[in-house]
């Protein structure tokens, strides 16, 4: 793998140049689709679609959203290369329903480390910096192969001490000197406490930024959320977000200004749209859609994620002009309704993790009557002191009370530490 030893070119001089970049790789995308895909070919055919013919975005747009659904029940189709030629077996997080496999060309290895090499520079690393590893990359762990390959692609130093082991990843800290942490933010309070009860002098420590994987520090305003807010209290060092999915092979960086990720232009083509499917405003909400570009394996056009977020197409402060994605808002098929006030999951976590650690509850949700859901809320039994604190906030925040039970944690850990999943579950639906 050769290694990118500066940063390479991740902007253009405008929106405009970006489209007409992106385009050119799009042609080349969809012929090779049209060629390659067994599901492609059968959806093109369906709607009478020749790529020879699509000129311009609008008949772009004309093709048919792929869906999840489409991508789990469909899944060989999707794949357009001989098995022969799969060079790594993955699957997605899982997050929204079951894992659906995904597979890697040798040439998909290198667009991932390539996008991720890209991702670091945008967050102001650079070549000559040391990275620790607080993820797994076993498995089948997208995320955690993906940063360890794009640190090499960049030329940096990497530390793989994967999640947990407090001890261990202080020890490589002390020893090693690393300068920036890649980790789940809910990892780093632990990572200070035990800094705290062992007389580290965390402050004083080599790590200078901390890049946060898979929960969001800012709200969706880009403010700091309570997340972020503690872990800046306490630790004088700098934070950056990113938001990525296994289907796209990618990752929407923050820059240093904290202003959303930023869209790798190079490697996929973003629309964000409303109920409709219309493409929405900057500053507006709305589901993401990816189109991933040099894609060898399973490449995905116009693939609906579920994910909800904020679309930014105003030049970022940092100067450079890519779309931006804010922090995800919620997964579009975990909306909930209850007497007419719609939420997303999220909500009742932030409330509840400003009392009780995380997965120490999880939620569930059931069908109720009049297109109402009802909604339990089971947490560990030590914390039942707090109830009346708990309703009260939860009342305040949501404008309605869930039913809340306390249960030993003992019983709860098999639900929240499923051997299904790679995350532990803070959310089950009940309502299909």
């Amino acid at each position: 793998m050769n290694a990118i030893n500066s940063s390479p070119k991740i902007d253009f001089n405008s929106l405009e140049e970006i489209n007409s970049f992106q385009f050119s790789k799009l042609k080349e995308q969809l012929s090779y689709v049209e060629k390659h895909s067994p599901y492609y070919q059968k959806l093109f055919a369906q709607h009478k679609i020749k790529i020879s013919n699509i000129e311009n975005w609008e008949d772009f747009y004309q093709i048919s959203f792929t869906s999840k659904d489409d991508f789990s029940k469909n899944n060989e189709d999707f794949l357009c290369v001989e098995r022969t030629k799969i060079a790594d077996y993955t699957t997605t997080s899982g997050t929204t329903g079951s894992p659906i496999p995904f597979y890697l060309s040798s040439n998909d290895l290198d667009r991932l480390a390539t996008n991720e090499a890209y991702s670091m520079f945008c967050a102001g690393a650079k070549s000559t910096d040391i990275f620790q590893l607080m993820t797994t990359i076993d498995k089948r762990f997208m995320a955690g192969l993906a940063y360890f390959m794009g640190v090499q692609k960049m030329g940096a130093g990497i530390v793989r001490n994967g999640p947990g082991a407090l001890p261990l990843q202080w020890d490589s800290i002390l020893r090693f000197k690393p300068t920036i942490l890649i980790a789940v933010p809910g990892f780093i309070p632990s990572l200070i406490q035990y800094a705290k009860e062992n007389t580290i002098d965390f402050q004083a420590s080599s790590i200078k930024k901390i890049i946060c994987i898979g929960q969001p520090i800012r709200n969706e305003e880009l403010e700091w959320n309570d997340l972020g807010m503690a872990i800046r209290k306490e630790w004088d060092v700098e934070l950056l977000s990113t938001y990525a999915s296994t289907e796209m092979g990618a990752a929407f960086t923050e820059c240093e200004m904290g202003l959303g990720g930023h869209l790798p232009s190079e490697l996929v083509i973003l629309e964000v749209v409303d109920e409709n499917g219309k493409h929405v405003a900057n500053g507006e909400t709305g589901e993401v859609v990816i189109t991933t570009l040099g894609v060898e394996a399973m490449p995905l056009i116009r693939y609906k994620t579920g994910d909800v977020c904020r679309f930014y197409s105003n030049p970022c402060e940092c100067g450079r002009n890519t779309p931006r994605l804010g922090p995800v808002i919620g997964r579009k098929n975990q909306l909930l309704k209850v007497k007419g006030t719609t939420i997303f999951p999220t909500m009742i976590y932030s409330v509840l993790e400003k009392l009780i650690p995380e997965n120490s509850y999880y939620v569930e949700v059931l069908k109720g009557d009049f297109l109402n859901d009802v909604i339990h809320i089971t947490i560990d039994e030590k914390y039942i002191s707090l109830t009346h604190n708990i309703q009260e906030k939860l009342q305040g925040n949501l404008r309605f009370l869930p039913i809340i039970q306390f249960h030993p944690y003992d019983k709860m850990k098999a639900i929240i530490f499923s051997e299904d999943n790679r995350k532990p579950i803070k959310f089950i639906d009940k309502r299909i």
